[in-house]
């Protein structure tokens, strides 16, 4: 065996090519843009907070659920649409609409045109990882997955620390320049959403350039023309079509679709009237709902996808154990500036310098060590990856509560440091888990129920829950130490995972073919 092949499962597997690196570093630009537009907020959230004047409760809604709910919900069928369309021409389109969505972002005057473009950002966000993933996958070959999902995931960190050194730079130098408002009386945050949201029209030119690679062949079902089935997919998603698609399958399937909607909108006004906020439980409750629409219309027009994805416990648990990482991983990423700013009180440009630097170091060495160190411990046993993803859960617990203890800044910021590299770990180990659980022709499908935890959960709940708790206790601190309440939650359904995941991936076609013929 030469030094570009290795055995896998009893055969040899090509090493990727060099065009398959060109591509994942394009793909890695794409996705460190993608964080820029989307965590620019934090670093703007004072200001923004002065200029609308806004709660911690509405910033918390901003930052995550009015994203997230988008993001989550258009993932789904532009899911299933990367599993069958062009993968590189959905990106492009998705990458000019999130960039000019983040552009107009700039010109919002109130709470709810920056709550509409931010969804708008979100709906265009939601075409970047189902492609990506799906083009790595096709890309690399399963030994190097891991690693190559880990890169890619490491533009999120870089993405995310580089965001609050250009938002907070571009802001401060705009405000020096123009202290009365600037052109059409933009500020200097406004100016900054502008500013980067305009330079992803010409990456679009680049990304358009690849090569679409060849899909590895499974048999994947034909059926109506790919954008036929986006829509098709995203009726599944909006009401009153979901009672529709619910109908189709009989009445029982319709009366348990309303009994949900129902428990959704009883849950959503109780939530409002102990909180208060309208937009974030509206939305939330309506992205449950809508999920929980879109899996049982799967469930009867694709049985296999679903029995793979929705009907495979180990895929639940590996997406929603992970999803409550990325809780305090997003909440983390989004509060932990306006702490140090309003509790510290430590300037906004040393804060951008530092804290950038360190999300993007932290994030990337703990993204690609835990990348590295998940397939090692995959090669040794089937469910080694999840060892790498209870360590992100578990590891970020001791710096987390020293680190919003602490008076001392620096270390707060050497605290911030370790737990963005311990939580930024179990990311590539959770990616690549869901992959491997699924049939290639239903990747981008995968990709997209696997982000429905992490946007649903993770950043849907987790920048608010922040927001919320620091305004019912008048602490910010604390906070932020809520956060590590969801560890043992997290940390129970990955044991769950680590016993079922050998089962579960020796049976996949077997399953897949059941499921099939009952359908």
């Amino acid at each position: 065996m030469n030094d570009n092949t290795r055995a896998t499962g009893g055969r040899s597997e090509e090493a990727a090519s060099a065009y398959s690196w060109y591509v994942l570093v394009v793909l890695v630009v794409v996705y460190i843009l993608n964080f820029i537009d989307r965590q620019i907020l934090s670093i703007l959230a004072v200001d923004i907070k002065r200029d609308l004047s806004l709660t911690d409760g509405q910033l918390g809604f901003l930052g995550g659920a009015a994203f997230a709910v988008f993001y989550a919900l258009f993932g789904v069928p532009l899911g299933r649409l990367a599993d069958r369309w062009h993968r590189v021409r959905l990106l492009t389109i998705g990458l000019v609409l999130w960039s000019t969505m983040t552009a107009l972002s700039g010109l919002a005057r109130n709470y709810l045109t920056l709550s509409l473009a931010r969804m708008g950002v979100g709906v265009g966000e939601a075409t970047a990882s189902p492609t990506a993933y799906s083009l790595i996958s096709d890309y690399f070959p399963s030994h190097q997955r891991a690693t190559a999902l880990a890169i890619y995931s490491s533009g999120l960190y870089i993405g995310g620390g580089v965001s609050l050194l250009i938002g907070a730079k571009i802001s401060q130098v705009w405000d020096q320049t123009f202290p009365g408002g600037g052109l059409a009386g933009l500020v200097g945050w406004q100016a900054a959403f502008i500013a980067v949201g305009v330079p992803g029209l010409l990456l679009a030119l680049w990304v358009a350039s690849l090569r679409e690679p060849a899909r590895q062949s499974d048999a994947s079902p034909e059926g109506r023309h790919p954008l036929a089935d986006f829509f098709f997919d995203l009726s599944m998603l909006l009401p009153p079509l979901t009672f529709y698609h619910a109908m189709q399958r009989g009445p029982k399937a319709l009366l348990v679709n309303i009994a949900m909607a129902a428990a959704m909108m009883m849950l959503a006004l109780i939530m409002i009237r102990l909180t208060g906020n309208l937009p974030q439980w509206s939305a939330i409750a309506f992205g449950y709902y809508a999920v929980f629409s879109w899996a049982a219309t799967l469930r009867r027009h694709d049985p296999a996808t679903f029995s793979l994805i929705w009907g495979t416990p180990a895929f639940i648990c590996t997406a929603l154990g992970y999803g409550l990482v990325s809780l305090g991983a997003y909440a983390l990423a989004f509060w932990a500036a306006p702490y140090a700013e309003t509790v510290l009180k430590l300037p906004k440009d040393e804060l951008a310098l530092v804290l950038g630097g360190n999300g993007a170091v932290s994030g990337f060495l703990g993204v690609i060590l835990g990348g590295r160190m998940s397939d090692w411990l995959r090669s040794r046993h089937t469910s080694g990856r999840i060892l790498v993803i209870m360590f992100g859960i578990l590891a970020p617990v001791i710096p987390i509560w020293v680190g919003f203890t602490t008076e001392s800044a620096v270390v707060f910021y050497v605290m911030n440091f370790l737990a963005g590299m311990f939580a930024a770990a179990a990311l590539g180990a959770a990616a690549a888990t869901t992959q491997d659980l699924v049939l290639p022709h239903m990747r981008g499908t995968a990709t997209a129920s696997f982000f429905l935890a992490t946007t649903l959960v993770g950043l849907g709940l987790g920048p608010y829950m922040v927001g919320q708790i620091s305004e019912l206790s008048g602490s910010m601190r604390t906070g932020v130490l809520s956060l590590i309440g969801v560890a043992p939650v997290s940390l129970a359904l990955l044991l769950y995972t680590y016993r079922a995941l050998p089962t579960a991936e020796a049976t996949i076609a077997q399953r897949a073919e059941a499921a099939a013929a009952a359908g």
